[in-house]
Parts: C-alpha cells; structure tokens; sequence
C-alpha cells in the first residue's frame, strides 16, 4: 500500500487545496465526522472508524448506504477516533500517512493531533499533517520541506531544545545552532527556493510549512 489519507474532523481552509492532495489510489480512513471532508471531495471512504458521536446522521447513513465499511468504537474509551485511525493506519503499513483536516476547531483537539505524531511507532513512517495550506510533521534527524520561494517555515523545538541544527534554502539560516522551547527564534522563516533541507543532532524539532497562496 502506497498512501493512507486520514480525514479527522477538524477543518478544511481550502476545499480545492486539499483535493489537489490527493491520489487516485489513494487508501481513505475517515476518522468518525470526518466523513464530511470525504463527501465533499465526493469521496468513498475505505473505511470509517470511531465512536460515531461528531457524525451527522445523514452521512453515516450514506456510508452504510454504499457499502463502506464502518468500525464502531464505545464512546467511553481512551483514545480520540483520530488516534484509533492512526493505529489503523499502522496495522495497514502504507509508504506514507497524510492526516487532513487534523487542524482548526477546537484547541485541545489540534494540540493533541500534533502531539499524536511523536509517538515512535510512527518514526519510521512518512507522516504529516497537510489541509493543502499548511503541513506538520517532525524532524528527528534530518527532513525536507518542498514548496516555493517565499513559503513560511517555523521550526519549533517540542519537548526541550534541539541542538545542532543545520538549514538550507531558507532565507535566515542555522548553522549548528540550538533553539529553545521557551524562545522564538525558529518562527517565521522563509524559503529561499523550491526545496528547504534541515539537520539536527538531538532533539525533536516541529516543522511548520504554509504555502503561500
């Protein structure tokens, strides 16, 4: 398997950006009311799984409707439906995770989407979060961020500083530089071409990329 495109419920800045995300072999999980994404991209999800609670009525009767398959969950468990997609999506093994619309709504919900992605069962998958406009994912040793000259890209430090940092591509560069949890020196950056390179030596460093429209 090629790709997993995962639809969690958050939202979606730019409905045609995120089309332009997709492949047409593309595996799609919907993660509980994610659904909603996959229907208005006139999606037929693979599967959907949750707990069913943030899907509106109508579009769960449609996908029973067309035949996808559903795993139902108790509400009363430990896990958000996105994680139970993400433990899915490990079991199916795919090249490469995209999570849609894991961004936006509520708070709580998008901070606990992007802390999801430092679980090390993921390390070795190519994983990010991606509406089309802005992707997320972490560098744990060395990463590249293709886009265009002029694209933001803030490198955050998660957990404590990261040290050694080395960039290409972007306009202010680090040369084996740290930065700390507490300061804001990786915000904001800028790249300088098509392709951004980063290195570190320890550490774990979010990396934020927002394409210009």
């Amino acid at each position: 398997m090629q790709r997993i495109i995962i639809f969690a419920n958050g939202e979606l800045p730019d409905i045609n950006k995120a089309r332009a995300l997709l492949q047409k072999d593309d595996y799609i999980l919907c993660a509980d009311g994610g659904m909603r994404h996959a229907l208005a991209l006139d999606l037929k999800p693979d599967l959907v799984i949750g707990d069913m609670d943030s899907a509106e009525r109508s579009d769960l009767q449609k996908m029973q409707a067309d035949g996808v398959s559903i795993e139902l969950f108790p509400r009363d468990k430990n896990e958000t439906d996105l994680e139970l997609a993400i433990n899915k999506a490990i079991e199916l093994a795919p090249q490469q995770i995209i999570i849609v619309a894991a961004l936006g709504g509520r708070l709580d919900q998008t901070l606990a989407n992007i802390a999801i992605l430092t679980d090390l069962r993921l390390s070795t998958f190519n994983l990010r979060l991606d509406d089309g406009v802005e992707e997320i994912f972490f560098c744990r040793d060395q990463a590249q961020v293709h886009g265009r000259s002029g694209d933001i890209i803030s490198l955050i430090p998660w957990g404590g500083s990261v040290h050694q940092i080395q960039t290409q591509g972007l306009r202010w560069s680090l040369n084996k530089e740290t930065l700390y949890p507490e300061k804001t020196r990786g915000i904001s950056n800028e790249m300088t071409g098509d392709v951004a390179t980063i290195k570190i030596e320890s550490g774990l460093l979010l990396l934020i990329h927002r394409r210009q429209p």
